[in-house]
């Protein structure tokens, strides 16, 4: 049997050691399609990605066979693109940006369900703006096109929805010029063409517990194969871990599983995956949705493999392929798995990672657990991408137990002998 040639977006060494373990992989060939930084830093440039992608893809001596990628913006709108003009399975582009673009998805939302917050637009022209009419503190202000929490900013009063304004005018542009470039590969309805990339929404303020769905759509059929909780560390929005299954009751989980189908219809989603974030309040028995991700979560793909025996890529895999990825839930080795966000909340100079010999010690010493540093030694924090507005990661810890509590105890060996130094930027001045 030939092998099949994936051609894997942003693919970085992490993830291609989680692809290597998807089912029927030695019979694929992963490709490297641009690389993560230029993908994600700075303000990139849509027209350049793509010729510089197409100019690998017609040198290429063999067979292109599927186009993939489990990264944010601007690789989920560039997918599409590329596997539209080379023949290949993906969502439709229009589909993607309408859960891509917060404004469009929040009105997409609002036609089909009710468990979503209020909303509205704020003017980043207005020299005095306003929260939008009938909305009141607290809230959310964060740009129509963002990523991991980028420039979202919650607010409890006029002087921080001010600021906040200020901040997200002065960076919008990094993401959304770009974003204004998708938009205009489209016939876009009057109400989304007149607000365009760089625009700033306002939400109501949500409570309760987080948790996700993730899901795929195959030929029109739309699976939800498994739902996670998301908690963050105490008196902050920052996520501690990602833990799945799903510890909330059956009949709250498939409540979120039905207002995800109905979203994921309403957008006109069909072969892809899918992440959806919401909240659950206990106490008034409500669920309210956050934000649909078209694509599934890399960040969980350790987490279903621990549990269900595969990770979620075979699932994006699978359907790039033209194959149904038949998810079947509890066949992995541990009962519960997380991923773990080793984080420091103040900016800084990073002096020490762990040694690629430290670092395989503690998962010699701890079956089921995989590390993963993100800074480079040397790096300033704040100068890192990707990171949400409070806090900034230096390790993910991936962990399978056979219980919550084994867990518990796995994360706190496995921090303990990670060797981390932060230094003051004052300090080094």
């Amino acid at each position: 049997m030939s092998s099949k040639n994936i051609f894997v977006i942003g693919m970085d060494d992490v993830n291609l050691t989680v692809l290597r373990e998807v089912p029927n992989a030695e019979n694929y060939a992963f490709h490297s399609l641009l690389d993560v930084e230029e993908l994600q830093v700075g303000e990139v440039s849509i027209p350049d990605l793509l010729e510089k992608a197409r100019a690998q893809l017609n040198a290429f001596d063999g067979s292109v066979d599927a186009i993939v990628g489990y990264w944010d913006f601007p690789v989920s709108t560039i997918v599409p693109i590329l596997c539209g003009e080379y023949g290949l399975r993906s969502a439709s582009l229009e589909s993607v940006v309408k859960c891509e673009h917060k404004y469009w998805s929040r009105l997409e939302q609002s036609k089909v369900i009710s468990e979503h917050p209020r909303f509205g637009l704020v003017s980043l022209e207005d020299d005095d703006p306003k929260p939008p009419e009938g909305m009141s503190f607290p809230m959310w202000l964060k740009p129509v096109k963002s990523f991991s929490s980028e420039l979202a900013f919650g607010v409890d009063d006029e002087k921080e929805f001010q600021e906040a304004v200020a901040k997200i005018r002065d960076g919008v542009h990094r993401v959304g010029r770009p974003f204004e470039y998708i938009l205009e590969q489209l016939d876009l309805p009057e109400e989304i063409a007149g607000v365009g990339g760089q625009a700033c929404l306002a939400e109501e303020s949500l409570t309760g517990v987080q948790a996700a769905v993730e899901g795929y759509v195959f030929e029109g059929e739309i699976t939800v194969y498994g739902a996670l909780d998301s908690i963050n560390f105490p008196d902050s929005s920052s996520f501690m871990r990602h833990q799945y299954p799903s510890a909330l009751p059956e009949p709250v989980q498939r409540r979120l599983k039905d207002v995800s189908k109905r979203v994921i219809e309403q957008v006109g989603m069909d072969n892809a995956t899918f992440s959806i974030e919401y909240f659950y309040d206990a106490a008034h028995d409500e669920i309210n949705l956050l934000e649909i991700n078209p694509r599934h979560s890399q960040s969980h793909a350790e987490m279903f493999d621990y549990v269900d025996g595969v990770p979620n890529h075979h699932a994006m895999i699978s359907l790039a392929l033209g194959t149904d990825p038949a998810m079947r839930p509890k066949h992995g080795e541990y009962a519960v798995a997380a991923k773990w966000y080793h984080r420091w909340f103040t900016d800084g100079i990073v002096k020490r990672v762990p040694t690629r010999e430290e670092i395989e010690k503690v998962q010699r010493d701890n079956p089921g657990v995989k590390i993963d540093v993100v800074p480079d030694e040397g790096q300033r924090l704040s100068e890192m991408p990707g990171q949400d507005s409070y806090s900034y990661e230096l390790a993910h810890i991936f962990i399978g137990a056979d219980s919550e509590e084994e867990m518990r105890e796995k994360h706190d060996r496995a921090l303990a002998a990670l060797p981390f130094e932060v230094e003051d930027p004052a300090a080094a001045e």
